[in-house]
């Protein structure tokens, strides 16, 4: 099969390349950039006036399966990946049973039947109990891209200490989810509306409390250490402070973290309630400040889907998460590019190149020799975000109503077009 992509503007952060250029894709694979009239029978693929840029890599996904397929299944949530333009997603071990042995890696890896290419995450420790390691040899004999008991900390820092060190001699990273398990049980982030709802809450010292541990672990265990979900100012300080100190550690946050604080829960609505909670506006502009200076390298949605009934609960008792695979790109151009915080190029490395290379994975690329994963994108056109629009089994987005730029044109993965907006938003 050969294709032609003219005439887009071609975005590529490993390169610096951002020009208005032709991309020819052959059998898959990048053949040519550039002007090049010799080159016949191409299917021609007009992007004139489109964005061209790396597939984009989700490194933190929830995908429920096995287990709970009532609220998402490898499927589903591949289809809303290829519509949401990831070509790449990594699929989190907390399911039921827990993905924490070779057989169930293998289910996780060949699941997927529309082309985005998922790549499962083993857990740290078996049934994620925090007791008693898994066997990571045989886990990444299989497959895994990371280890990660992520929906729960390691709390017993010996084991964790254990875990990274293994991690080390292969080359992998530990995704950490960082929350003090002793501070647990509230349900918004404490302050003001907190105080206002007369609601549980949830302190930012359980998230920094495990950063601080897990940077001093890497450390000392010449480990590369990934922390999740990032939402608060003290975490950008504790990220940043550990870079300066040589610990190998990289960093990601979610588009609610940067578009969306706590007094936005005054409604009550469990579909803002997730975990790490919204925080205040000033841990937003720090969010957003550390993205800027690369304290955080890359964006995840942390994809969380549930059913319309679970999140019907009173907001004490909904289950906490959100789903995130269809509007990533929107909420990030919408609050980080077309604000001035970031640039196009710094964008697209923070949803492609970075996650890439945080995974050791050769993806994220647009050149020549390389496979074709591409997404085109067309930044001028504004929608209004609608829940019932979504692909995703479940609807549990905060941002629904919300107007927004930035769709999906295409998602190519082996340089066949696995997704196309046929229905422009409106």
């Amino acid at each position: 099969m050969k294709i032609c992509l003219k005439g887009g503007l071609l975005i590529n952060p490993i390169t610096n390349l951002e020009k208005i250029t032709d991309i020819y894709i052959k059998d898959g694979i990048i053949v040519f950039i550039g002007e090049n009239n010799l080159l016949d029978d191409y299917e021609i693929i007009d992007v004139t006036s489109k964005w061209v840029v790396p597939g984009f890599i989700d490194l933190h996904v929830h995908l429920r399966d096995p287990g709970y397929d009532y609220k998402e299944t490898i499927e589903s949530g591949s289809l809303a990946a290829a519509k949401g333009g990831f070509t790449t997603i990594c699929a989190m071990p907390n399911t039921k049973p827990v993905i924490d042995n070779a057989e169930l890696v293998n289910y996780v890896a060949k699941k997927s039947n529309n082309g985005v290419n998922v790549l499962p995450i083993g857990a740290i420790t078996k049934n994620l109990d925090g007791l008693e390691l898994t066997n990571i040899k045989s886990m990444i004999d299989s497959g895994i891209c990371a280890i990660s008991d992520d929906g729960k900390t390691v709390m017993n820092s010996s084991l964790m200490k254990q875990a990274l060190i293994q991690a080390s001699q292969f080359n992998l990273p530990i995704f950490a989810h960082t929350e003090d398990m002793n501070l647990i049980g509230g349900v918004i982030n404490e302050g003001q509306t907190s105080i206002a709802t007369n609601l549980p809450a949830l302190g930012r010292e359980a998230e920094e409390i495990i950063i601080a541990r897990d940077m001093i672990l890497a450390k000392y265990s010449n480990a590369h250490i990934h922390i999740c979900h990032v939402s608060t100012k003290g975490s950008t300080e504790l990220i940043q402070f550990a870079k300066n100190w040589g610990v190998n550690i990289t960093a990601e946050t979610a588009p609610h973290y940067f578009s969306l604080d706590d007094s936005l829960l005054l409604d009550l609505n469990p579909n803002k309630k997730m975990n790490p909670p919204l925080r205040s506006k000033d841990d937003v502009l720090a969010i957003r400040q550390a993205l800027k200076n690369g304290t955080i390298d890359c964006i995840a949605t942390d994809h969380a889907p549930h059913s319309i009934s679970e999140k019907s609960m009173p907001i004490e008792s909904a289950p906490f998460g959100v789903v995130g695979l269809e509007t990533s790109f929107s909420i990030s151009y919408t609050y980080l590019v077309k604000s001035g915080i970031l640039t196009p190029m710094e964008l697209i490395k923070k949803m492609s190149a970075n996650p890439a290379n945080i995974i050791n994975i050769d993806k994220g690329n647009i050149d020549i020799g390389k496979i074709a994963d591409i997404t085109i994108l067309d930044v001028n056109k504004k929608y209004k975000i609608n829940a019932t629009d979504f692909v995703s089994k479940s609807q549990n987005t905060p941002f629904n109503d919300l107007e927004v730029y930035g769709i999906i044109e295409k998602t190519l993965v082996n340089g066949n077009v696995i997704y196309e907006n046929s229905t422009c938003c409106n």
